[in-house]
């Protein structure tokens, strides 16, 4: 729902639940409760849920993720000249929507993962306001990054099945998609965002699509 409207929401909202609080009498009326089952439950709800779903929305995005400043640096590591780079080659050929490019791959992080990841979650809260900001390059994940992300999108694809570098052995595209073996393992898709690679590389320059 646009913003717009959901200020026009809660706008109407508070005018109308003001109307039958400092009305006396409204509500004594069939139409008067009638109104003020709308103005104190109805449109207080939608206007929650409509902003809700708006922000929920937004928190998807690219633009949402790297607002904090330590993740800067990974929003510069999407534009790496370099297809090596397994993040900036999906980001800038349009494998992953860049619009919303970090939670495509990190699906299951913060408020949008398990109940552990939504306190792991309330847990960067706690350190971005009380505790100490780790570095840009001292980010770790969790848990290992799930080759189940990847097959979302990769599984069945003749490129995907049928490239040289998934037959270096005669198991290890069963092996891969079976989750016994990383897509991110040494020798594989290993070189991921790389943050300490910045200073030195070369980068990539967007062109922002014409409206």
């Amino acid at each position: 729902m646009p913003l717009p409207l959901i200020y026009t929401l809660i706008a109407l909202s508070i005018a109308l639940a003001l109307l039958v609080g400092f009305r006396k009498g409204i509500s004594q009326t069939r139409e008067g409760k009638m109104l003020a089952f709308v103005a104190l439950l109805i449109l207080p709800v939608v206007a929650v849920w409509a902003g809700f779903d708006e922000h929920m929305d937004r928190a998807t995005s690219t633009q949402f993720c790297l607002s904090c400043h330590v993740m800067s640096e990974y929003g510069q590591s999407l534009h790496y000249d370099d297809k090596s780079y397994i993040p900036a080659a999906h980001y800038q050929n349009n494998f992953v929507p860049r619009e919303h490019a970090c939670y495509t791959c990190h699906t299951d992080y913060g408020m949008f993962g398990t109940e552990k990841a939504k306190i792991n979650g309330l847990h960067h809260i706690f350190v971005q306001y009380f505790g100490t900001i780790p570095k840009p390059e001292d980010i770790k994940l969790y848990k290992p990054f799930p080759n189940a992300t990847c097959l979302h999108c990769h599984l069945g694809a003749r490129k995907f099945e049928e490239v040289n570098g998934h037959h270096k052995t005669p198991d290890m595209l069963d092996k891969v998609k079976a989750g016994t073996l990383s897509c991110t393992s040494s020798g594989c898709h290993d070189t991921i965002h790389e943050v300490n690679d910045l200073k030195d590389s070369k980068f990539w320059k967007e062109i922002k699509a014409a409206n």
